[in-house]
């Protein structure tokens, strides 16, 4: 498919406008106010979107919390409704922060279901190759819709989770998302019995590549044998062309578009930390998505 360059390069510039948006300004004291109604204790001095964008400068320019801090100073002397943060705060907020999946209007999505590895320290790799010390991964595991390429679902693991054992989750996790899942493409990682009877009591088309070899007998799955025979009838070739299973590549391109913009590492030191990092840079990738549009 032949890309229309300028609209793709509209979409980049406005992802850059977004970094700096201060949109949250103008609704500052009604959101405060609406936040601190019936509100037991200290009341919040910082609305939430102010907290979203904080968190969002924080990831984008792979700030640690006191630079952060810096730049909200310096932002304060220019923008005279700004007010900055101290880091105790934003780590505090920000830490807090839901993080939520939006719901898309969409009916009979196609969609497509992977995952991926993000280094534990910028500096594991050189700690690897002189000290022979294994540092570990965090694997991310997502579904994305193929058509508007928008994240509907994400569970995060460390590396020793095979990509079967949270497919469950993330076929439940994107049909929360969506109208109705008509397909799901996903490589041979997913070819098991548990989820294509899963995909078939849920009446969704399986796009899952099966392995070669594999028995047309049921043995526990009758949709999967019936997948199967199809695959040995059509061939390799045409049942990619059937099931647009080249689609799939619309997860690898959200793998990549994170890595790129927020860097393939974590730099948090806790486990619970980790994890709320890594879902923040795939959940604000979302959000430059959908508001470049």
């Amino acid at each position: 498919m032949k890309r229309d360059w300028s609209r793709y390069n509209e979409e980049l510039v406005k992802r850059g406008e977004i970094y700096l948006c201060f949109d949250f300004l103008d609704n500052w004291g009604h959101e405060i106010k609406t936040m601190n109604k019936n509100k037991r204790g200290r009341p919040y001095e910082f609305p939430q979107s102010f907290i979203a964008f904080t968190a969002f400068l924080k990831i984008v320019f792979s700030l640690q919390y006191r630079q952060t801090e810096g730049v909200l100073r310096a932002l304060s002397q220019y923008i005279s409704k700004l007010r900055p943060a101290d880091y105790t705060t934003l780590w505090r907020r920000i830490a807090h922060k839901a993080f939520d999946l939006p719901s898309i209007d969409t009916e009979d999505a196609v969609v497509a279901i992977d995952s991926t590895g993000m280094k534990v320290t910028n500096r594991g790799e050189w700690m690897r190759e002189k000290w022979k010390r294994r540092r570990g991964w965090i694997k991310v595991h997502i579904t994305v819709d193929v058509k508007t390429h928008e994240l509907l679902a994400i569970e995060i693991t460390d590396e020793r989770i095979g990509d079967n054992a949270v497919a469950k989750k993330l076929i439940e996790g994107a049909d929360k998302n969506v109208k109705n899942i008509k397909k799901v493409l996903g490589d041979g990682a997913y070819d098991t019995r548990e989820l294509f009877n899963l995909l078939k009591q849920k009446n969704i088309e399986a796009g899952i590549r099966i392995r070669k070899n594999a028995s047309t007998r049921s043995r526990g799955s009758s949709y999967r044998a019936q997948c199967v025979r199809e695959r040995k009838k059509l061939g390799e070739k045409k049942w990619k062309e059937k099931h647009k299973y080249g689609e799939r590549w619309a997860v690898e391109s959200y793998f990549s578009a994170v890595k790129r913009i927020f860097g393939e590492y974590v730099s948090a030191t806790s486990p619970e930390g980790m994890i709320k990092e890594v879902r923040m840079k795939f959940l604000m990738y979302n959000m430059l998505l959908r508001a470049a549009r």
